[in-house]
């Protein structure tokens, strides 16, 4: 045995002669490292980069238990051995890092020659790793082995490692655009492995150097900055395909930190306090994870859902500008021919086929006008429409769809009155647009009116400007109210008055106005007859 070993946990270690830090520095680290490279392995069993991650956590985890029985077993032959083959784990964190970062920044494996390159340089280690060329000698009174020539190139090794691996990540990150995502990724492993191998190599030729082995207890700090960027990359850019990992990381490591307190506890109190906090870590953290899960799998269902409508949408708007276009196409083409024959370029024709005619025009011109309601609405929808904002005098576009309007509701035999009070009606706005509102409004009220009239009213209230329009038609049910002003909204008597009715005239009007910080709503008539449409607009 060593000579001031005392036999303690399985008469095998001596946890009184190490030092603390050990249990804080390797145990937690060993832990979190493997859940975090085992995990990704699970989720990505036939990934390269998930077995290569795997292995470089696995020959750190060796290479740290050795470390632990180097400090703390207490039989010279175990600290021997221990001290004899750790240049093979420490040499395999580096080689399969190498590995690792090539295929994770080509996304692919590497060349055969590459593979053969490695293991020419791992094969030295193999060869004299039982020789004196690795340990020359064996201090009995300190209970520790002393290096030879193989460290110094191992130690070479490790530092053109680091330097090759910097060089890959700079010049895979130059070859990518600014913005590329790919790019961040890299610099934040770049700096979790700098952080990682830089202190691993630093702290163990400190120690070598100055005989002062506490250095080395500093070094696999830097694997928990490896992790955490690792762990960060995961939940930032999803890298591996992985979710869930930051809870889980960090519920485990706090299994992991309070676990490793069994270790150095002496009094009975902490040890009982120490253990009813672990379990309600692990119950509690169970719970956690639970619930981010589920709200995970909500995010994602609902982004599925948003990329589905993203999609919809695409395809109705083309599917909308496809069939409208074509449609507007063939009003257009009969439109001509029906002209053509009224206005005598095909000849005389009796008065049966003028009429014919006649009729088929005025078809068509209710065809093209309906095509043009849907594609306004959708260009309105789109935010495509350009609106030209100046003060102009809304009464006198109100006037302009009077006087044109009035002919039609005539020849319905409506009446067309109207209540515009004296003064000045000044609005910001676009006349186009606002003129399209109120033809919309008037023309609505005269299709769906059978008999009666139709009132359009202008009136200024406060700093407001309200324009309705009032009939004696079929009236608004309250569950139609509802589908008013939206996409395809209409009551369900609409198409049996009207059969052209799409819905979207008024859709359209709402998204004029509200273009134009203005307020469009519909109220039922206090008679019980009719309804009343009313535009409110800001005076100026």
């Amino acid at each position: 045995m060593c000579s001031d070993a005392i036999p303690g946990f399985l008469n095998f270690f001596d946890f009184s002669i190490a030092p603390t830090l050990l249990f804080y520095s390797y145990i937690p680290i060993i832990i979190i490292a493997l859940f975090l490279s085992f995990f990704i392995f699970f989720k990505n069993r036939y990934s390269l980069q998930s077995k290569l991650l795997l292995l470089i956590t696995l020959s750190f985890s060796v290479w740290a238990f050795d470390q632990i029985v180097q400090w703390t077993a207490i039989y010279v032959s175990a600290v021997h051995f221990s001290w004899q083959i750790i240049a093979l784990f420490e040499m395999l964190v580096f080689i399969f890092t190498l590995y690792f970062v090539a295929v994770f920044l080509n996304k692919k494996d590497i060349d055969f020659k590459y593979k053969l390159l490695l293991g020419a340089v791992f094969l030295p280690i193999v060869v004299f790793l039982p020789t004196n060329l690795n340990i020359n000698s064996f201090d009995l009174q300190q209970c520790q082995s002393n290096y030879s020539f193989l460290w110094e190139y191992i130690y070479i090794f490790e530092v053109s490692s680091i330097v090759i691996m910097m060089y890959m990540f700079y010049k895979k990150s130059h070859s990518l655009a600014k913005g590329d995502s790919f790019r961040k990724q890299i610099v934040i492993l770049a700096v979790g492995l700098f952080l990682f191998l830089g202190m691993f190599t630093a702290t163990n030729i400190l120690g070598d150097s100055l005989l002062v082995y506490e250095f080395n207890l500093i070094g696999p700090i830097g694997m928990v900055a490896f992790v955490a960027l690792l762990a960060f990359m995961i939940v930032k850019f999803k890298t591996f395909n992985i979710k869930l990992i930051a809870t889980q990381a960090l519920v485990w490591g706090l299994v992991a930190l309070i676990g490793s307190q069994f270790f150095f506890i002496k009094v009975t109190t902490n040890f009982i306090l120490n253990g009813v906090t672990f379990i309600g870590i692990i119950i509690f953290g169970q719970f956690l994870i639970k619930s981010v899960k589920k709200e995970i799998e909500q995010k994602e269902e609902l982004a599925k859902l948003n990329i589905n409508l993203e999609e919809l949408l695409k395809q109705r708007e083309s599917l909308v500008h496809l069939v409208t276009h074509k449609v507007k196409g063939s009003f257009t083409r009969s439109k001509y021919i029906f002209a053509g024959i009224l206005d005598g370029t095909f000849g005389d024709i009796n008065e049966e086929v003028k009429k014919r005619a006649q009729q088929g025009l005025e078809s068509d011109d209710m065809g093209i006008e309906t095509v043009d309601v849907v594609l306004n609405a959708a260009n309105l929808e789109k935010g495509t429409v350009k609106y030209e904002m100046k003060t102009i005098d809304f009464k006198e576009l109100v006037d302009k769809t009077i006087s044109e309007k009035k002919a039609l509701a005539e020849t319905k035999g409506l009446k067309m009155e109207t209540e515009i009070a004296p003064g000045t009606y000044n609005v910001l706005g676009d006349s186009f647009w606002l003129k399209e509102v109120s033809n919309n409004l008037v023309e609505n009220s005269i299709k769906y009116t059978r008999e009666g009239k139709i009132t359009v009213g202008l009136e200024k209230k406060d700093k407001k400007i309200e324009f309705y329009v009032k009939d004696t038609g079929i009236g608004i049910s309250p569950e139609d109210k509802n589908s008013l002003f939206t996409e395809g909204g209409r009551g369900k008597d609409s198409v049996r008055i009207n059969v052209d009715s799409t819905g979207y005239g008024l859709y359209s009007v709402k998204m004029i106005v509200d273009a134009h910080k203005g307020k469009v709503w519909m109220e039922p008539n206090k008679e019980g007859i009719g309804s009343t449409f009313f535009i409110e607009l800001d005076a100026v």
